[in-house]
């Protein structure tokens, strides 16, 4: 099994993949493999709703940046963390624009849904405040997936303007490391499932409304 792990923040070796780091060792000792991507220190843009996606099956913009890359990985998945830094009270914007057109260009053009009823987590790291909602932006992505969300003791965050003062938060390591156990443990028990013949549940056909009509 194999976790992909996804560094939103600009310093590939920061707060945020200090985090990550913290995770991924215990899916290590877990048994489970873990594989990193970085968005890179460029700014990373959003979706621009330019619909070329639903042709191409990827984005358009997405071989510059890794994002294109990044939905390959992904279908080789069998969960996720995506971490991000706090600016502004909010997730780091090139996480998130990066998040917007991974998942927005996931399943177009007959492509398989590589997120649905795979395991995700939501990391933020900070050096005071601001985590709780950076957590619910990346969790929105979740939601709208079919993706069930892994916890931990508390929410899944560390502090530090710094990785070695993110060394000195100890609950926020120690609840990286209950993430790790927690995640391995989902996914042992999906295993477990498929092997005793538990199927994905059915889904219906998608219908879109607004309100409206």
């Amino acid at each position: 099994m194999r976790v992909l792990l996804v560094n939103g923040s600009p310093h590939e070796h920061g707060c945020t993949n200090r985090a990550l780091e913290e995770v991924a060792g215990e899916l290590g000792r877990a048994g489970i493999e873990t594989q990193t991507v970085w968005v890179g220190r460029q700014p990373v843009g959003g979706c621009v709703g330019c619909g070329a996606c639903a042709q191409l099956g990827k984005c358009a913009f997405g071989e510059k940046d890794g994002v294109n890359e990044c939905l390959a990985r992904a279908a080789e998945a069998d969960g996720f963390v995506f971490g991000a830094p706090v600016h502004y009270a909010h997730a780091g914007s090139s996480a998130l624009g990066f998040m917007d057109r991974l998942f927005y260009a996931n399943g177009r053009a007959g492509r398989p849904d590589v997120f649905a009823h795979k395991p995700a987590a939501a990391v933020a790291s900070a050096r005071r405040a601001g985590t709780t909602s950076a957590l619910a932006d990346i969790e929105k992505f979740f939601g709208i997936s079919q993706m069930p969300v892994v916890s931990s003791r508390y929410w899944n965050m560390v502090h530090g303007n710094s990785p070695e003062e993110v060394e000195r938060d100890l609950e926020g390591l120690a609840t990286m490391r209950q993430l790790g156990r927690n995640m391995a443990w989902l996914l042992r028990c999906i295993e477990a499932g498929r092997a005793a013949g538990v199927g994905l549940p059915q889904s219906e056909p998608a219908v879109r409304t607004n309100f409206i009509r």
